[in-house]
């Protein structure tokens, strides 16, 4: 009961955080591409996009570390957190330099042979990708903290320094578009920046605040934690790299054969597929904690239970929003951006079908992380992910179109999904049966049946604003329905009744 407390109140947290950073973000990007231009917003797209990633570099590392932190508080030992705090430090210091090497040392050969960028941009360019190098060395050498601040739950926090964060890229965005200088590198910089000092005052709120944050390496040094946790950050780092790769390279390979014009469409369907994602990602991340000190204290049912409502929910949450959005994507993009470029229509519509692919398997994850089976899961993902990106390559030489990228990105998913539903059979104790009648069935019924009511709803009104309006009230009742008939179970109604009840009780005070 005290989990499930934790969740709603957390949960309620990120949502407030959400619902003000949301429409911030949103605005400062529509500030942001008609201040630089589809070209330029295309270079910032490819060659500074890892800037953006590096939230999800920064996210699927520490939930590694948060693994071990969050079975230590399950056996309540403070002597082996601060171990691992420790061990944490000196290993994503050694991470983070190999990284900065590795991204220096393909600098030349990707500005040289892989990028289309046109000659009087190189420079410009160049500068956005060192401050991409910059910002993740911070990232990574900062995670153990992002760790600990997952691992004792504490929302409130991350909730601020996100609305700060948010403001502070709105301000960017407005300060780009009446500076005089050169405004892609004073974005790139300015982003990067944002990025350091966010991190800088999460490491300092930790070591005040939490007693593991001690920084006593010869103290606190054990070489088997060490030996443990280089083996389980490295698998994990491989399968998250391999991800982030995957992403940025398949920029890289489109931008190589279509130009910076393609590039800002697929800029434009990241930034629309990470709101969208934020709704689900606030849950899981509220979420994470319990599976792993749920495993952690041996109660391995209850950490089923909360691993396969957590993929369900993460998909309802999504397709929520997902679903009035394919359906009315050129005009909502026409509202936000005025001038949308060319093909962000079509990317926007693949990358939620993306998403809502990876959502049904999302927390399966999470509990194959928290028993420590990670090797082959992230080893077969790298082998999909990568392979992949050769395929796409090949397919563009031979003259494919630009949309199979997200095309090939689903089947990715799909593949991954597979991977990750043997794994969680094998070694979490989820049967393939429990999975089907738990998250798979209910989820494709919502969906089906609500895509199918609300586009219906919408087809004879020729207005595009009441045909928006129309469909997102249609999608919404729509929803509610089916998932109360097809997806929710007794405990789940249980819990959004009372995370309402809590709700209404804060607004009336």
């Amino acid at each position: 009961m005290q989990a499930t407390n934790r969740v709603i109140k957390n949960t309620g947290i990120l949502y407030v955080k959400m619902g003000i950073t949301m429409f911030i973000s949103l605005y400062a990007t529509r500030v942001v591409l008609n201040a630089l231009g589809a070209s330029d917003f295309g270079v910032f797209a490819v060659v500074g996009g890892a800037i953006a990633m590096l939230t999800f570099l920064n996210s699927a590392m520490a939930a590694a570390t948060q693994r071990f932190m969050s079975f230590a508080q399950g056996e309540n030992n403070i002597i082996k957190q601060k171990q691992i705090f420790n061990v944490s430090v000196l290993l994503h210091f050694a991470i983070g330099l190999c990284v900065v090497i590795g991204l220096l040392a393909v600098q030349p050969f990707t500005f040289n042979k892989i990028l289309n960028i046109d000659a009087d941009r190189i420079f410009a360019a160049t500068r956005v990708y060192q401050f991409m190098v910059v910002s993740t060395f911070f990232t990574i050498v900062t995670v153990p903290y992002d760790a600990v601040l997952n691992a004792h739950e504490n929302m409130l926090y991350y909730a601020i320094v996100g609305i700060i964060e948010a403001l502070l890229k709105l301000g960017t965005a407005l300060f780009v578009a009446y500076t005089m200088a050169d405004k892609l590198i004073v974005y790139g910089g300015l982003m990067a920046s944002i990025t350091i000092f966010i991190l800088i005052i999460m490491r300092i709120y930790c070591h005040k605040n939490y007693e593991e944050c001690t920084y006593a390496p010869k103290r606190y040094y054990n070489k088997a934690i060490l030996k443990d946790m280089a083996g389980f950050a490295g698998w994990n780092f491989l399968g998250s790299a391999s991800s982030m790769i995957s992403g940025y390279g398949s920029g890289l390979i489109l931008n190589h054969f279509f130009g910076t014009i393609l590039n800002a469409a697929n800029g434009v369907a990241g930034q629309i597929n990470g709101q969208l994602l934020v709704f689900s990602n606030t849950m899981q991340k509220a979420l994470n904690p319990v599976i792993a000190k749920s495993e952690g204290a041996g109660q391995r049912e209850y950490m089923i239970k909360a691993t396969l409502s957590g993929s369900k929910m993460s998909f309802l949450m999504f397709a929520f929003f997902g679903i009035p959005f394919i359906i009315e994507a050129p005009y909502i993009l026409q509202l936000w951006l005025k001038n949308v470029p060319d093909w962000a229509v079509l990317f926007c519509r693949l990358a939620i079908v993306f998403t809502l692919t990876e959502q049904l398997t999302r927390t399966l994850a999470t509990a194959i992380a928290s028993v420590g089976f990670i090797k082959r899961l992230n080893t077969l993902n790298s082998i999909i992910i990568l392979t992949n990106l050769l395929i796409l390559y090949l397919l563009f030489k031979f003259g494919a179109p630009p949309y199979l990228m997200p095309v090939s990105a689903i089947v990715v998913a799909f593949l991954v999904n597979l991977v990750k539903i043997y794994d969680a059979n094998a070694y979490c104790g989820i049967t393939y049966k429990r999975f089907y009648q738990t998250i798979l069935k209910p989820c494709l019924l919502v969906f089906i049946f609500t895509y199918i009511v609300s586009y219906l709803g919408g087809y004879f009104i020729h207005q595009p604003l009441i045909k928006l309006l129309s469909t997102l009230l249609i999608s919404t009742i729509a929803f509610i329905a089916f998932a109360y008939m097809f997806a929710l179970n007794s405990s789940e109604l249980n819990i959004i009744k009372k995370g309402l009840t809590t709700l209404i009780k804060y607004v009336k005070k």
